[in-house]
């Protein structure tokens, strides 16, 4: 049998590489460990994870001839567990998916609904303000109908070769055993033990007789392991029109101070949707993912299309003007991204258009300047009919989780998965936390008299910045990446692309990059990192600089002669191959 070979990333000041290693040696068998700063080297299959255990437990999987879907099924159950600020069962996810018997592109829509009796004004007052952000969030009324559950459920119906109980094992016998609290957990408990208090479940489950988890204490969840029993044994049926939705439900309409709107009839009427993958070209390969309600595939392709007639390649990874060049790409997508794109079962989104190379052409002519944009404003893609709409002004904040999985039989899987902001609504039910996801809508229904395409409206699904991506090359995958981190997810991904197509990285390298980000006018630089050498240089192009905290995730396979998986080292994640 093969080695293992493995890298481990682990959030700083917790744990060294060498010390997670002999902690997970018994289970995983024989092994290499490697610090961070090389590439995980396999033949057979790859999993990228943003937790050990979930990590191992897709390794299990894969290694007894699961598929990527059957893989990704144990990875979410036990990353709901172990890592619940950022996703699980009261969650949703985007999954694209590249079959190898086929070489078709899925892309799985398992993105939250907005309760029927929502409306635009579900965050204002009576007197048409605008909530608070985090009064908003706080409790049930920010709560969408979670479709992670049915998301898990679906793709192993679809691509799963292995039992569905079989997928249970790790996750049930760290729920009923118990688990290590991971130091990120432990400091995103800490960060938000204000809110984690104001519900009596949480505050029992985080923080135990008054006391705040710590890193290493011994934690198990008996509502999780009787919910993943329920999961195992009946599938996704309990959550959505069964006991585990009542207890859902009774959760959010009793939240006290916020209590949601959400009903039964909600819950029943959920359905996961297949979507067209949203593909767009870039220097001989096309980078597809995931298409409205998710914003990132279209803003993806259109940094990487308006940068396509620059030869970045040429300048590097360190020059103020390749920098000038992606963070003004940026800012032009993000300013077409707030008005255009929404989930496209309620209002036309011109896909089509937004990536049509005339139009990115004609964008990216507005880069041919030494300095920074003065002014950016959303373009004029060609629409289908006319529409007019108004500017979004909805704040994602980073949480989230990202798996990236390839398999021996050549599938791959890119899945983002989330419950939104840290810990989400903070109402727990059934043993898991219930999203936050209804605060990705608008709160303004309205800008300048003309409709805001993402606002509020019942069954609907709010847009997302969420972007799994796979990138092929001559109709074959090469490349599967991901990352968390709110609206910055698109800039981490569409980064990462560079720095594996034009600067050459290897998928390590592409990971632990140095983060320069600009959404909306200001150029974020990564803290502590040599990043900064560029703010004086930014700063003379005409930016205001802000020094700052970047905290991605991204999870990356490199698919070639052999396969190559990398973990960022700014979260606890773990490539495992074999």
């Amino acid at each position: 049998m093969r080695a293992l070979v493995l890298t481990l990333a682990l959030l700083a000041g917790s744990a060294t590489a060498q010390q997670a290693s002999d902690a997970v040696a018994p289970e995983i068998g024989a092994f290499q460990a490697q610090d961070t700063g090389a590439p995980v080297l396999a033949d057979d299959w790859m999993v990228v994870a943003a937790h050990p255990l979930a990590s191992r437990a897709g390794a299990r999987v894969l290694r007894q001839g699961g598929t990527a879907a059957d893989a990704m099924v144990a990875v979410q159950l036990v990353l709901g567990l172990v890592e619940p600020q950022s996703s699980g069962l009261g969650g949703g996810a985007f999954l694209v998916w590249y079959d190898a018997a086929s070489g078709q592109l899925t892309t799985l829509d398992g993105r939250e609904t907005a309760p029927i009796a929502a409306t635009p004004l579900l965050f204002q007052d009576a007197d048409g303000r605008t909530l608070g952000f985090m009064d908003a969030v706080v409790g049930g009324r920010s709560v969408g109908v979670p479709g992670t559950p049915m998301l898990l459920a679906e793709a192993h119906a679809r691509w799963g070769r292995l039992s569905w109980p079989d997928l249970f094992t790790e996750a049930q016998d760290h729920a009923t055993n118990g688990f290590d609290v991971s130091p990120r957990m432990a400091a995103s408990i800490a960060a938000n033990a204000d809110t984690l208090d104001r519900f009596a479940a949480t505050r029992d489950y985080f923080m135990p007789g008054g006391r705040i988890l710590k890193a290493g204490d011994r934690l198990t969840n008996p509502a999780y392991a009787q919910t993943l029993q329920t999961f195992a044994e009946d599938g996704p049926g309990p959550f959505y029109t069964g006991t585990i939705a009542r207890q859902i439900i009774r959760a959010v309409q009793s939240a006290p101070g916020n209590p949601g709107a959400l009903r039964l009839m909600d819950m029943a009427l959920y359905s996961v949707k297949e979507r067209a993958a949203v593909c767009a070209p870039y220097r001989a390969h096309e980078v597809c993912g995931m298409g409205p309600p998710s914003s990132g595939a279209i803003a993806v392709g259109q940094i990487l299309g308006t940068l396509a007639q620059y030869d970045l390649a040429a300048l590097g990874p360190d020059d103020a003007q390749a920098r000038r060049l992606i963070g003004d790409a940026t800012r032009l997508a993000f300013a077409d991204r707030g008005r255009f794109v929404a989930d496209s079962d309620y209002v036309p989104v011109p896909v089509q258009g937004l990536l049509a190379p005339a139009y990115l052409q004609q964008r990216g002519a507005l880069l041919d300047l030494r300095d920074a944009l003065p002014d950016v404003a959303p373009g004029a893609p060609e629409f289908d009919h006319a529409q007019l709409w108004g500017d979004d002004n909805a704040i994602e904040l980073p949480s989230t989780s990202h798996i990236s999985i390839v398999d021996r039989y050549g599938n791959a899987l890119s899945m983002t998965t989330t419950i939104e902001n840290a810990f989400g609504s903070r109402i727990m039910a059934a043993g898991f936390l219930l999203n936050n996801e209804l605060t990705d809508f608008s709160f303004a229904s309205h800008e300048g008299g003309r409709p805001i395409a993402n606002r509020v409206e019942p069954g609907k699904r709010p847009r997302s910045s969420m972007a799994p991506t796979i990138v092929m090359q001559d109709g074959a995958p090469v490349l599967v990446l991901g990352s968390p981190g709110g609206s910055q997810i698109i800039p981490y991904v569409a980064n990462a692309v560079i720095a594996s197509l034009d600067w050459g990285m290897d998928v390590q390298q592409m990971t632990e990059m140095p983060h320069l980000t600009n959404r909306f006018g200001t150029y974020d630089l990564e803290e502590g990192t040599s990043a900064v050498a560029l703010a004086d240089p930014l700063r003379a192009m005409g930016y205001e600089v802000q020094l700052r905290g970047l905290n991605s995730g991204l999870h990356a396979i490199v698919i070639g002669d052999r396969l190559q998986g990398g973990a960022d080292p700014r979260r606890e994640g773990l490539a495992i191959g074999e």
